[in-house]
């Protein structure tokens, strides 16, 4: 050990009172109550937070109030938030945390108040100096039995409800992620129905089984790491597309086929499906209860300010990925040799069978591959939303109205028609009240059938 020298040892017993000095001094300053000659320290402000939804059986209103002058943006406390329904009249009211972040509990259960809007605003008495938001009330709908949020942030004008043209940017987007999604539940139903002649009332529990699979399997206790990041949800939804594949197949092997080589009509087969829907829906109930649910991984993240609009992270995710799915889909279809196949088997399937092709072994790939797009649709859905036992029952007017559109038994068709009515669900709220957002696509289905049953890209033939 070494020892220390005196004029080191006087040094630094000088240099302790020194800073003991100047910290008595700062706290003198602090509590001076004239303040004469001192200045009190502002508190340090908090990052604000990322928006989490609440694992709870109550539909709430979360959010955040934020000063984005600042880098990174910074948390604004204190701040009254009242919730009020359509009359004007309050239904809750809560503060901003120190880190931003609100909570308001909504009266009543959660069925009560789905389809119901309410509008959230800011006691800008509240507000410190020198600081207001450009939107001091923003309108929030509960269409799903899960909890909505809301961003008011303080600095340069943001995304607003005041503009016509910025609502319509801003639904685009959400309806870009739902046509997507659509999109793959509507391409499955298509090849089915393209090679089996089938009108499957059960596709919509596929989606759902999807959805499932992958809350299962995020369900499962610890966590999946990669490099030190959490996948376990990416891991879930890979595992909800190869289950769902396999659960195709074990539908087509157990059930379709031998109805086919008895030689069933389309008419029964379609009563079968209808029969196999509600079946697995209480099956699922029974399994998974009748709340809604969410992955461990879900929460509302800080979306990012593209001009007027918003897009968060998971949103462009979503989209690309999905858009590549269909990419891969559509062009297994279009150049390999079973893509060929499947597209021979649904134009002439006595002809594709007199030519040498295995017509059961394409069925049963095309329900393979349609059940995996089924699932891959639900996972993500239920990771952009939330979901419960019912989600694909719900989805399944607007998957028909889409394959209806684009065209029976055609790839693309299916893929266009998804986009037309994802967008129009979406962009209709501009005009109707939320709760009738799905009626237009009922009405798209409607006028298709009767001036134009073959859809906008199929052919004559292929229907009846």
């Amino acid at each position: 050990m070494h020892a220390v020298s005196p004029r080191r040892l006087v040094a630094l017993v000088l240099l302790l009172a020194f800073l003991a000095t100047a910290g008595g001094g700062t706290a003198h300053a602090v509590s001076s109550p004239e303040g004469e000659g001192t200045t009190t320290p502002a508190p340090a402000a908090e990052p604000c937070a990322t928006i989490r939804d609440n694992d709870d059986d109550k539909l709430q209103v979360i959010g955040r109030v934020c000063d984005r002058r600042e880098r990174p943006q910074v948390a604004v406390p204190d701040v009254r938030i009242v919730v009020e329904d359509t009359e004007g009249e309050p239904v809750g009211e809560s503060t901003t945390e120190p880190d931003g972040t609100f909570v308001v509990d909504l009266e009543g259960e959660s069925i009560d108040n789905l389809g119901m809007t309410f509008t959230v605003k800011v006691d800008e008495e509240t507000l410190p100096e020198d600081t207001k938001p450009e939107i001091t009330e923003r309108d929030v709908t509960f269409n799903l039995d899960r909890d909505q949020s809301v961003t008011f942030p303080i600095g340069d004008a943001g995304p607003g409800s005041a503009g016509f043209w910025t609502q319509a940017l801003q639904l685009s987007i959400g309806g870009l992620v739902f046509s997507v999604l659509l999109a793959m539940g509507a391409l499955g139903l298509s090849m089915i129905f393209g090679t089996t002649g089938l009108t499957n009332f059960s596709h919509g529990e596929l989606i759902t089984f999807g959805a499932l699979v992958a809350f299962a399997v995020d369900r499962i206790p610890g966590q999946i790491s990669v490099g030190g990041a959490d996948v376990t949800v990416i891991f879930a939804v890979v595992v909800a597309f190869a289950v769902s594949a396999g659960f195709g197949w074990l539908n087509d092997m157990t059930l379709w086929r031998p109805l086919r080589r008895r030689g069933t009509g389309v008419i029964a087969m379609m009563i079968v499906s209808i029969g196999l829907s509600i079946f697995l829906r209480n099956i699922y109930q029974y399994f998974a209860g009748a709340n809604a649910q969410n992955y461990s991984q879900y929460s509302a993240v800080t979306p990012w300010e593209i001009g007027p609009v918003l897009l968060t992270p998971k949103e462009l995710i979503v989209i690309l990925f999905g858009m590549a799915t269909l990419l891969v889909a559509t062009s297994l279809l279009a150049y390999t040799r079973i893509g060929k196949a499947t597209r021979a088997v649904a134009d002439n399937t006595a002809l594709s069978a007199s030519t040498g092709i295995n017509v059961e072994r394409v069925i049963n790939i095309v329900w393979i591959s349609g059940a995996a797009l089924a699932g891959l649709a639900g996972a993500l859905l239920g990771l952009t939303q939330g979901f419960d036992y019912q989600i694909g029952f719900k989805l399944l007017l607007l998957v028909f109205a889409s394959v209806v559109l684009g065209g029976l038994g055609t790839i693309w068709g299916a893929i266009t028609g998804a986009f037309i009515i994802g967008l129009l669900t979406e962009l209709s709220t501009l005009f109707v009240s939320a709760e009738f957002k799905f009626v237009g696509a009922l009405l798209v289905l409607i006028i298709v059938l009767l001036f134009r049953p073959q859809g906008l890209l199929g052919k004559a033939q292929r229907v009846g």
